[in-house]
């Protein structure tokens, strides 16, 4: 017949405390029970006091304990009967036991190691049989639990029972309150209890909670600024080359993943400090660890929380869209539909949308799109105000770039598109391909066809306006800008360039960008040996602004990496114009210093020419008519 395991789990309970008191007396007595001496070790002040607040939680529970034995021995005429008494009614309650004990004597074995052993296997076993308890199928199961927890609790503060203690708490869906206090009270308890514990204490402490997710939010803000200023300085491996689902696995959102569990509570938590986060500082990041948090509770099946998030859905689709870096016309419908399924009164969860689309990598990916589509759309001389595909991808862009004005603002409404981006900033851009198809097609003409036709200089007014006064525009102006450096065209690159020293809200000296710029001149470096170059990279643009640190420390970045292609004369120069002042961050200072370093080393040995790496654009291929009218230039 088998035992109640709350009985069984009560009778371990008994005799681990018993074992544990023994144990005790062994240890702070100094008694030698081999039947041969027993002198009292007199202890410092400060170790009475810990074994007198032991000795009282075993009176507490009606234990004998080592001043019970201690008077036994002052009071009795026969110290060896005394001492066998006490070790009959203390020691294990198994009556077997008593006659192997002196075997372990005459084999040398102390009876504290005895004990031990007796402990550490009764602990081990109590704590298996409490998660067999909780996780069987008994209704009365957390009620046995809370009752065994009751009987416990009151040697949570030995570190021997405390293991087990902590085991009945962990597995206690819903902790008695006044244990939750008295474990917060605490520190080195609140230290000690699993994350199930702590769940249940954050979710009515917002502020406790907010203390402990404040450090791993500003770790994840560190780790995205020092991919950005990684010194991998390469086209193919970037800030967006990880896919979704690896930085889900990164060390913030698995943790703050674990911290949440199932707690939908505590889920709304997270995405407030976001927000506030996001408001304070308008760093876009927040963003990402957004989306990264629903992600990977997805990737968990925790459907408590994501069947209750309205942006789940959404989110899922676009993450799909952001491992392709495209979004297709299938998942463009999908996010429309989400987007048009907003209801009259839930326009609140634009809120949450809009920050989803702020992030970075879903930027990156509906810009791709948008050149992408556009690509298409010339090949076909088709407008784009004619594409709903390109339209939507507008509409989302938009949304995602207004979403610090919205959750700013509390007012729940998609940002209007400004027609005009479309109707004029978008061929101004057009035009601008076909000014440099134009140039290439007449360079390919024999001479005596060849017109006096240089490449032009000077940009459409429509694209220079909408570059400074509009966030859309100026994304799409930037990524441009990007795909003409990946093609190698110097010629629009060096036309382009200029245009960036003014942008909207200063965007072209982002972090994201100049990462990225600096990482697709790469391809371009044998172009950094001629001045005119150099004066239209640094002079026309990166050193308008290398004042603000961020600049210079991508300058300097990049530098690190091309300076043996810099045209000498040029490059003394910008050794000089780059020297940190005083002031000056750190970061940049150790830059600078090796950039110093390696153009000494440089002088001494020359390193060999560097091959430029192979691309694959990820473009589709065009089909586009012959007729020279029409650009072929790819988008």
């Amino acid at each position: 017949m088998k035992n109640n395991p709350t009985n069984s789990s009560e009778e371990h309970l008994k005799n681990l405390c018993a074992v544990s008191n023994y144990i005790h007396i062994l240890l702070t007595q100094g008694y030698h029970f081999n039947n041969l001496s027993f002198p009292f070790i007199s202890f410092e002040k400060k170790v009475r006091n810990k074994e007198n607040k032991v000795s009282i939680l075993f009176i507490t529970l009606g234990i004998s304990n080592g001043e019970d034995l201690k008077e036994t021995l002052t009071n009795c005429t026969e110290p060896l009967k005394a001492i066998d008494q006490f070790q009959m009614e203390n020691g294990i309650l198994l009556p077997t036991l008593q006659s192997a004990l002196p075997f372990l004597d005459l084999h040398g074995t102390p009876r504290l190691e005895f004990h031990q052993s007796v402990f550490d296997e009764l602990r081990e076993k109590l704590m298996e049989r409490v998660a067999i308890i909780a996780e069987g199928k008994d209704e009365d199961r957390y009620r046995k639990l809370e009752e065994l927890l009751e009987k416990s609790f009151p040697l949570v503060k030995m570190p021997s029972i405390q293991p087990v203690v902590m085991q009945v708490l962990k597995h206690l869906p819903k902790v008695p309150e006044k244990k939750l206090k008295m474990v917060m009270a605490d520190k080195e308890l609140y230290k000690m209890c699993a994350v199930e514990v702590k769940r249940q204490i954050w979710q009515d402490n917002q502020a406790l909670f907010g203390d402990e997710v404040s450090p791993l939010l500003k770790q994840y803000i560190v780790e995205k600024e020092a991919a950005l200023f990684s010194s991998d300085l390469s086209i193919l491996h970037n800030f967006f080359s990880p896919s979704p689902k690896t930085r889900r696995q990164g060390e913030v959102v698995l943790k703050l993943t674990q911290m949440i569990g199932k707690n939908v509570k505590l889920y709304d938590m997270v995405l407030q400090f976001l927000r506030t986060l996001f408001l304070r500082t308008r760093n876009v990041h927040y963003c990402t660890l957004r989306a990264e948090l629903l992600m990977s509770l997805h990737d968990l099946d925790i459907s408590e929380i994501c069947s209750v998030d309205p942006c789940h859905k959404f989110t899922w689709c676009l993450d799909a869209c952001i491992r392709e870096k495209f979004v297709d016309g299938k998942r463009a419908r999908e996010l429309q539909g989400f987007l048009d399924g907003v209801r009259k009164g839930q326009e609140q969860v634009l809120g949450d949308l809009s920050m989803i689309l702020c992030d970075p990598f879903a930027c990156n990916t509906l810009v791709l799109s948008i050149m992408r589509n556009l690509q298409e759309l010339l090949s076909q001389d088709a407008l784009p105000r004619d594409s709903p595909d390109l339209m939507l991808l507008l509409r989302m862009l938009s949304l995602g770039q207004g979403a610090w004005d919205m959750i700013d603002s509390q007012v729940f409404k998609e940002p209007r598109l400004e027609l005009e981006v479309v109707t004029r900033f978008l061929p101004a851009m057009m035009s601008v391909v076909v000014d440099d198809h134009t140039f290439t097609v007449e360079q390919k003409l024999p001479s005596e066809e060849k017109s006096s036709l240089s490449y032009p200089t000077i940009l459409p007014d429509a694209f220079n306006r909408y570059l400074q006064e509009n966030r859309v525009a100026c994304e799409m102006g930037l990524y441009y800008v990007l795909h003409i450096a990946k093609l190698r065209n110097k010629n629009a690159l060096q036309r382009l360039l200029p245009a960036l020293v003014e942008t909207y809200n200063d965007m072209a000296f982002s972090d994201i960008f100049l990462h990225l710029l600096t990482g697709h001149l790469t391809l371009l470096s044998d172009e950094f040996g001629t001045e005119e170059f150099c004066s239209v990279v640094f002079d026309g643009f990166l050193l308008t602004s290398f004042s603000r640190c961020n600049v210079h420390r991508h300058t300097l970045r990049m530098l690190l990496h091309l300076h043996h292609k810099v045209l000498p004369s040029y490059m003394e120069t910008l050794t000089k114009t780059l020297e940190p002042p005083k002031q000056c961050s750190e970061p940049v200072k150790e830059l600078y210093t090796q950039l110093m370093e390696k153009l000494e080393a440089h002088k001494k040995s020359p390193p060999p020419t560097d091959e430029t790496p192979s691309l694959d654009l990820g473009l589709h291929p065009v089909t586009v008519p012959t007729t020279t009218s029409t650009p072929t230039t790819p988008l």
